[in-house]
């Protein structure tokens, strides 16, 4: 989940420099199509990883991930279009809170007093840096429609984490993650099909490719994996805890690209994350019911 974090991060400066050049919709289902075909190579070429009988064994399963999974990736590019890529970022950090209210829910995986106090600290450093350090505009809530709409979607990410452990059936992280990539790609394909065939891909600008592509391989092939296997070993809220780095990690890479570092404002914001993540990878509360081996 570290490595996630990392790999999620570096969409985030991407895809808000690619977002107003493609439909949501259409880069979707690039990227499913993309990450489904090297799961699928590795899975030709890696046999034994994974029962792949599995993803004929209650395929509705898949449709259930694939389509929270989607669901999420839309709804990102779609907020991307506005959200500034730190903004988003940190909109991504409160998936923790969410993640263990699903857990609650769909696991009975119990709340402790330390990961309440965790979920807290970070969600609170989450809205200083979603709200810009201004306490007036938290109280008025002027959150923007770009961030509204990404909250939506981390939401749905939150669900997908939660579901990857109920519906398992033990097919391991290799097939069910190429199990939710075709479904989510085909879903969003039946949806967005307008806008996938009237996209001009021959005419792409560069950087919509390289987002693309990174994002299919690294923050969609690589990252399911992780997330798969991360969500079989431990409770929905600390898979989730990783992303209190992600604004981090999107902080350097803007000042990478020449973005310059944020000012002082929000350093209270990004310490509360730091130390949410400290907590929380203090609490070795094991997840409720049986921990399977893949």
């Amino acid at each position: 989940m570290l490595l996630f974090s990392a790999l999620v991060a570096g969409s985030f400066s991407l895809g808000v420099r690619a977002a107003n050049l493609i439909d949501p919709a259409a880069i979707t289902v690039a990227r499913f199509i993309i990450a489904a075909g090297v799961l699928a190579g590795i899975a030709f070429l890696m046999p034994g990883r994974g029962r792949p009988r599995a993803l004929v064994e209650a395929p509705w399963r898949y449709l259930l991930l694939g389509g929270a999974f989607a669901g999420y990736f839309v709804l990102m590019f779609e907020g991307l279009k506005t959200a500034p890529a730190v903004a988003a970022s940190a909109v991504f950090t409160l998936t923790p809170i969410m993640a263990a209210g699903f857990g609650w829910l769909l696991l009975r995986q119990r709340m402790t007093g330390h990961l309440a106090l965790a979920l807290a600290l970070g969600g609170a450093g989450a809205l200083w840096v979603i709200f810009r350090g201004d306490p007036a505009a938290l109280m008025r809530m002027e959150i923007g429609r770009g961030e509204a709409i990404y909250f939506i979607g981390c939401a749905l990410h939150a669900l997908y984490a939660a579901l990857v452990r109920k519906l398992s059936r033990n097919e391991g992280p290799l097939i069910s993650s190429l199990g939710t990539l075709v479904a989510g790609g085909l879903l969003t394909a039946a949806w967005g099909w307008g806008a996938l065939t009237s996209t001009a891909w021959g005419q792409l600008p560069a950087i919509v490719w390289i987002t693309i592509f990174y994002v299919a391989i690294f923050a969609s092939a690589f990252s399911t994996l992780l997330v798969q296997y991360a969500a079989m070993r431990l409770p929905a809220a600390k898979v989730m805890a990783y992303t209190y780095l992600t604004p981090i990690w999107v902080i350097l890479s803007e000042a990478v690209l020449g973005q310059g570092l944020p000012g002082p404002v929000l350093l209270p914001g990004i310490l509360a994350t730091l130390a949410a993540l400290a907590l929380l990878l203090k609490t070795d509360e094991p997840a409720t019911g049986p921990v399977r081996a893949n």
